[in-house]
């Protein structure tokens, strides 16, 4: 079992900035890719960043210029630094990591969601 515990998330006033963390643990071998998703009211949840275990990065266009994702790969955690804020990014943030286990079968796990709200 992958588990993930996020943290970092608050009430920030516009312009503001804040910082997601995301720290795997658990039973498996190796991690592909960690990314981050979001959750508005009433909106599906969509995707906002991904990083590689290469590091290859990937953004959604929305974000692009504001966020950073990075990743400590002695401590399987991946970070979301949120510089910028708008209130169009209050949503609640979800952690998603994906790998391998030890039974070699594949793994996708998701966080519980952390709250980021931006006031205007």
């Amino acid at each position: 079992q992958v588990q993930l515990v996020e943290s970092g998330g608050g009430l920030v006033q516009t312009g503001g900035s804040l910082r997601l963390s995301c720290a795997a643990s658990g039973s498996f071998v190796s991690i592909a890719a960690m990314g981050w998703y979001r959750q508005a009211p009433e909106k599906q949840r969509e995707f906002v960043a991904r990083i590689s275990s290469s590091g290859n990065t990937n953004y959604t266009d929305s974000v692009k210029g504001r966020f950073i994702i990075s990743k400590d790969d002695a401590t399987n955690t991946v970070y979301l630094q949120m510089n910028s804020l708008k209130p169009e990014d209050t949503a609640v943030y979800y952690c998603n990591v994906n790998g391998r286990r030890l039974s070699l079968r594949n793994f996708d796990s998701w966080g519980q969601g952390t709250q980021v709200t931006v006031s205007s």
